[in-house]
């Protein structure tokens, strides 16, 4: 029978940094995915490009959204969401090519995150964010992952991210562990670091891996560096219903056709917001 960490111990014994400023280098085996063949499968997996300001892993779980951690959508001097214009979701990026480049037109960060407050396990539970492309991805090009719950202490996981050192590929990690789960909260013995924020945590089910958390942050439980993250099918629950209830974005220009227009041009109307 496994032993479960219960969250009182973890709790205890956890100190918390968050991941851009501390990494997290095993040398556990990570697989830089350097060609098309090794990328066949996790396509869905992008870089996140925050312009001038860096970038975090993300990764499709619809045709239009992209999970990542919610500390990557902040402005981290003004704590307010970033403007959705300024990421761009470059799925499968290897060596400057993209299987698909999509800008962003929607954020929704878990409500419960709070910005630029010093990382706690409260935090940790909650740092998931979806965001809205503006244009679908069609599975052809890059397949989305699916949510997956219920995975054991002491379960193998696996790991694919951006990092720092490995910024122009993915890479990934086979084999990892989860060391503890408790309260929406799990840690692995994974290899992260600057840039792995937001990378999604896969459980092999089936011939498919499904995405059981996203890499939060990184921290030591009894000397021993781990990573961590929430679990998801709550948070992503409530995030969907949160860009369901936004209003969706409008574009500056709207073309309206019409039948019989007198204009002596092809009959376009523009109109601007």
């Amino acid at each position: 029978m496994k032993q479960v960490i219960r969250y009182p111990v973890v709790l205890a014994f956890l100190s918390l940094i968050l991941l851009p400023t501390f990494a997290i280098a095993q040398s556990t085996g990570l697989a830089r995915l350097s060609d098309r063949d090794d990328l066949l499968g996790w396509e869905a997996v992008g870089r996140l490009d925050i312009r001038g300001r860096g970038y975090c892993s993300g990764t499709l779980i619809a045709p239009d959204l992209v999970l990542t951690a919610a500390h990557c959508v902040y402005d981290k001097k003004t704590k307010i969401l970033y403007d959705p214009k300024t990421l761009t979701f470059r799925a499968g990026l290897r060596d400057g090519t993209s299987i698909a480049e999509r800008a962003v037109s929607q954020i929704a960060a878990a409500e419960q995150f709070v910005p630029g407050v010093p990382l706690n396990l409260d935090m940790v539970r909650h740092d998931v964010a979806l965001l809205r492309l503006a244009e679908p991805i069609v599975s052809s090009d890059a397949d989305p992952f699916i949510l997956h719950s219920g995975q054991e202490v002491g379960g193998a996981v696996s790991v694919t991210s951006y990092g720092q050192g490995r910024s122009e590929a993915l890479s990934r990690q086979r084999h990892c562990n989860i060391l503890a789960a408790e309260e929406d909260l799990m840690a692995f013995d994974c290899d992260v670091t600057f840039g792995s924020s937001g990378a999604p945590v896969f459980a092999k089910v089936g011939s498919r891996g499904r995405i059981v958390s996203v890499i939060s942050g990184a921290g030591s439980l009894d000397g021993r560096p781990v990573a961590l993250g929430p679990s998801l099918p709550a948070n992503v629950a409530r995030l969907k219903l949160q860009l369901r209830n936004a209003p969706r974005p409008v574009p500056d220009q709207i073309k309206r056709l019409s039948v019989g227009d007198r204009n002596q041009s092809t009959g376009a109307k523009f109109i601007r917001n």
